[in-house]
């Protein structure tokens, strides 16, 4: 759902920076009470993961294809201000190296889908945890949280559009548009979501921000009254970091450098809409459209799995260094 350059206009676009800005300044100062030594170099790495997921667009119709936004993703594995920071430092990735959503539409893009999916992605997955305290609730959670968010996302870009898109399109006809297919593309990353986290539950239930539930002691009442601690379960115990971080950041590198080569090649959901609709030709040419990596390294011949191997090298050093750096002022 990367929007590109000319879709929207100055006042809207500027408006929508004004949020974004906002909106990742307060990340910035909530995140600090949910990175800690371990959460730190975690979002670094969940940070180069969404970027590598989101080059693999799956197919959810015929000639339509989607991506995982991320947001849900991020927010339960990192927390929900976290979230926002890891989508954000991918989207500044994809834009100004890869040319992949436009640099006039960046705060448009981190609304959409950094801002409102961590949030809603958040808060529905908190609902449906606080119904089940257990493993099952956690991942169903995560289902749950991801599909909403994302027609959530695309309902948001309508009301956008219709106040200040650069097409005079029927505002009917877009709402049910992005509606209809970004909840096929909300189903994928419900999928992807949810398996990812079960992944990450299976190994290290503790890295898991929204499951941290699951390691804290059980306080029972009895009958009398009398408060009864059942301590945390022996595997739910801290281990080192470091080789999760290792595997994940070898698993982030495959599917950018290999799997990324059988993505669908369709246009994602909101090209989608925008040729049926007739406002495609409302996006102008992205600022850094020449540059070597633009378009995943297409327009300077490099090989997709290549640029997408010095993608999740970037987004994980320069998210690291970013969040690592508030956490640093967090101990300070």
């Amino acid at each position: 759902m990367h929007v590109p350059d000319g879709f929207f206009t100055a006042p809207v676009a500027i408006g929508a920076g004004v949020v974004a800005v906002a909106g990742v300044a307060v990340a910035l100062r909530r995140a600090k009470t949910e990175l800690d030594d371990r959460t730190a170099p975690m979002a670094g790495l969940v940070a180069a993961f969404i970027f590598a997921v989101q080059m693999l667009n799956f197919p959810i119709a015929a000639g339509t294809s989607g991506h995982l936004l991320g947001g849900a993703l991020a927010a339960i594995l990192v927390g929900p201000y976290t979230a926002v920071l890891c989508v954000s430092v991918v989207l500044l990735v994809q834009g100004f190296f890869f040319a992949d959503g436009g640099l006039t539409a960046l705060g448009i893009n981190i609304v959409l889908m950094a801002i409102i999916p961590s949030a809603v992605g958040w808060g529905i997955f908190q609902l449906v945890t606080r119904v089940a305290k257990n493993r099952a609730a956690v991942v169903a959670g995560s289902f749950v949280a991801a599909l909403i968010s994302v027609p959530i996302a695309a309902l948001t870009f309508a009301v956008l559009f219709t106040i200040g898109g650069t097409a005079p399109i029927e505002t009917g006809a877009v709402f049910a548009a992005m509606g209809g297919v970004h909840v096929l593309v909300g189903i994928g990353e419900g999928l992807i979501t949810a398996v990812t986290v079960s992944s990450v539950l299976a190994v290290r239930p503790d890295l898991v921000y929204g499951a941290r539930f699951l390691t804290k002691p059980l306080v029972l009442k009895t009958a009398t009254g009398e408060r009864i601690v059942e301590p945390a379960r022996p595997e739910s115990a801290p281990k080192p970091v470091r080789p999760f971080l290792v595997g994940g950041g070898v698993v982030a590198l495959f599917l950018a450098g290999v799997v990324s080569f059988f993505a669908s090649s369709s246009p994602d959901g909101l090209e989608r809409v925008a040729e049926d609709e007739g406002f495609i030709g409302a996006a102008t040419d992205h600022s850094f459209g020449g540059f070597a990596l633009a378009d995943y390294g297409d327009v300077g011949g490099i090989p997709v799995g290549v640029a997408g191997i010095i993608g999740v090298v970037i987004t994980l050093l320069v998210g690291g260094a970013i969040l690592w750096s508030v956490r640093q002022k967090t101990a300070a």
